[in-house]
């Protein structure tokens, strides 16, 4: 029977915090999502309205101020 080993590794404590970098793709789906909501408005707002309910909750619920492009 074979015997396994564990080496344990400490982890490294360092306060490097990682740079952001922003993600073009997610910063660029938020703008089309805005950008679908003003058209929307444009359109006619009344007619569109469960439409722009449906796109707006979706911006409040996915894309919150702590979200991040990187992860």
């Amino acid at each position: 029977m074979a015997k396994v080993f564990t080496i344990p590794v400490p982890p490294k404590l360092g306060n490097k915090r990682r740079e952001r970098t922003s993600d073009p793709r997610y910063v660029e789906g938020q703008r089309l999502l805005v950008e679908a909501i003003k058209y929307l408005v444009q359109v006619d707002p009344i007619i569109n309205r469960s439409a722009i309910e449906l796109i707006s909750e979706h911006v409040r619920t996915r894309f919150r101020m702590s979200d991040t492009p990187l992860g």
